[in-house]
């Protein structure tokens, strides 16, 4: 079904089935694949294949040659019909790949909102990509890797699978992640260390001295204490009654299953 406020370029090749909502633009070359819905105000440049059962939010921008919703490349992976999920109001371009999900991995490749993918980006299946996260040109994401909200990875930087990096984490250019980065963190290297908290990024969102204190805190206990993450963890439970932003190292640690960066 194509909405009639649909602009679509002659040259565009829309499979039967395919859902494209109101006011979308498909440019010249596009090919969209009969499983695909893609909702209002999204536009496609040029050149854009989205294929599989994938749906696509309201009002992204899909520049040239991005690919979405394709065959991953797990070797594990057999036709099975698994998705890739897009949010909205998401910029990504030229030749970004995402791919759809495994059976193993929980069915589903995801993406929320407000996010910028730049050029040649890679998102590999079952990641689970929050909201308002930026990925710079050529950073790759192996298979179930998860970025929290306001994430932000370098250029040619690439995260081994499982990984979780936790919300407003910076990962400087070329790093190599191969274990979880903790909410806040700064972090660069290959392997990637940490070097601080992203004080100025936390500024930028509203977070106030007193918190942006707690939270360097708690860096210090887990980093400069010489303690384990066991022995400090009461300490960082006692901060988190006061300050809620501190929720945040709990949360990430009763996901976190490859052990921390150090």
């Amino acid at each position: 079904m194509i909405h009639s406020g649909a602009k679509i370029h002659p040259s565009a090749i829309i499979e039967d089935g395919a859902k494209i909502g109101e006011n979308v633009v498909i440019g010249p070359f596009c090919v969209i694949g009969s499983q695909v819905q893609i909702g209002k105000g999204t536009v496609l440049h040029s050149h854009v294949v989205i294929n599989g059962v994938t749906t696509i939010g309201e009002d992204n921008q899909i520049f040239h040659g991005a690919t979405i919703g394709e065959i991953n490349q797990d070797l594990k992976y057999n036709g099975e019909p698994t998705k890739t999920i897009i949010g909205n109001r998401n910029r990504i371009r030229e030749n970004v790949t995402i791919h759809r999900g495994t059976v193993q991995g929980g069915g589903v490749t995801r993406v929320g909102d407000d996010n910028l993918f730049m050029i040649n980006a890679h998102i590999a299946h079952d990641c689970q990509i929050k909201n308002r996260c930026i990925l710079a040109n050529n950073a790759t994401l192996a298979g179930h890797v998860e970025l929290d909200d306001f994430v932000i990875v370098g250029g040619m930087s690439a995260i081994h699978q499982f990984v979780i990096v936790g919300a407003h984490v910076m990962l400087g250019g070329g790093s190599m992640v191969s274990q979880d980065v903790p909410p806040y963190v700064m972090a660069q290297g290959n392997h990637a260390r940490p070097f601080g908290v992203n004080i100025e990024g936390l500024k930028r969102r509203g977070f106030d001295k007193t918190t942006l204190h707690a939270i360097r805190n708690v860096y210090k206990l887990i980093y400069r204490s010489d303690k384990t993450l066991e022995q400090v963890m009461p300490e960082i439970e006692h901060y988190a009654k006061t300050e809620a932003a501190i929720s945040f190292f709990l949360a990430f640690f009763k996901r976190s299953t490859r052990g921390i960066i150090r």
